[in-house]
This record gives structure tokens, C-alpha cells and sequence, in this order.
């Protein structure tokens, strides 16, 4: 199944919402690399296991599934997330871009890859996995919100 959609940051219409930078962004999107718990219900433990100047291996903990991943990046750009397929998790990707359609205005492209079938009998299933990906998309817009907000950042 391949599946994206974008969410919208910064609404510069809206002058009650907090306008958020492309550092602001880009940390929180870092933080979600180096420490997942926030942005993914039910992860107990995110161990990196290796460490490069433009990727991550991870260990998530699910309790007694774990999933190995390799997050990939450049910085103040996009985030690509790789997990390895294993008996308890069928694999794929996802990556994360920052979007700058005029200046301020943030968007982030959430776009998945994954061995899940779109058609015939698991298309129900597919339509919620989306919906679910969507929700937890919304939901990683929010954390980061939160982290910039609670001065995560130093400006």
C-alpha cells in the first residue's frame, strides 16, 4: 500500500495559532528519531543501536515485539523512517517532508510504503490502516507543537 497526505502546520490565516520554523520543526522531527515514545502509542522503549552523521538504527518495543529500523535524514528537509520486516511486523517506510509552499507556511508530507495488499478483500483493512496513519500524523503535528512550546528549541 502507498499512501501520503499532507498536514498543515502553519495556517497564516489563523493569528491565534503559534507560527512554527523550520528549526522548530526539523527538532521536533529529531526528537521523534531519537526518542519515539511521544509520537507512537504503545512504544515502551526506543534503543538506537547505531549512530551516523545521517542515520539512526533503532530497537522499538512494543512490548514483546520489537522492531528494528533505520531512520535516514537531511537536515531541515526530510526524515525517512525504514523498519525491517520481521515475524511480528510485516515492514516498510515512511518519510517525512518539509514543505515550504510560500514562505511560513509549513506543511509536512507524510508519505508510507508497506507490504499491505489496497484492493480485493483487504481493502477494508487498508482504508483503516490509513485512517489510523492519518490520526497518528495529526497527532505527531500536536507533539511537536507541544515540544516547541515547552521551549525545546532555544531560539
Amino acid at each position: 500500500m502507498k499512501f501520503e497526505h499532507l498536514i498543515e502546520v502553519n495556517d497564516l490565516a489563523n493569528p491565534l495559532l503559534t507560527q512554527l520554523s523550520r528549526e522548530e520543526l526539523w527538532f521536533g522531527l529529531l526528537c521523534r528519531a531519537e526518542d519515539a515514545r511521544a509520537f507512537l502509542p504503545g512504544l515502551e522503549a526506543c534503543n538506537i543501536v547505531e549512530r551516523g552523521d545521517s542515520h539512526l538504527v533503532r530497537d522499538l518495543h512494543f512490548g514483546h515485539a520489537v522492531i528494528r529500523d533505520r531512520v535516514t535524514f537531511a537536515p531541515l528537509r526530510w526524515i525517512r523512517f525504514e523498519s525491517e520486516a520481521n515475524a511480528q511486523h510485516a515492514g516498510g517506510s515512511l518519510t517525512i517532508t518539509i514543505e515550504e509552499p510560500e514562505p511560513g507556511a509549513f506543511f509536512l508530507r507524510f508519505a508510507y510504503h508497506t507490504s499491505l495488499p489496497e484492493g480485493g478483500e483487504d481493502a477494508r483493512y487498508a482504508e483503516f490502516v490509513r485512517s489510523a496513519y492519518h490520526q497518528s500524523d495529526v497527532d505527531t503535528v500536536r507533539v511537536i507543537r507541544m515540544i516547541a512550546e515547552s521551549g525545546g528549541l532555544a531560539q
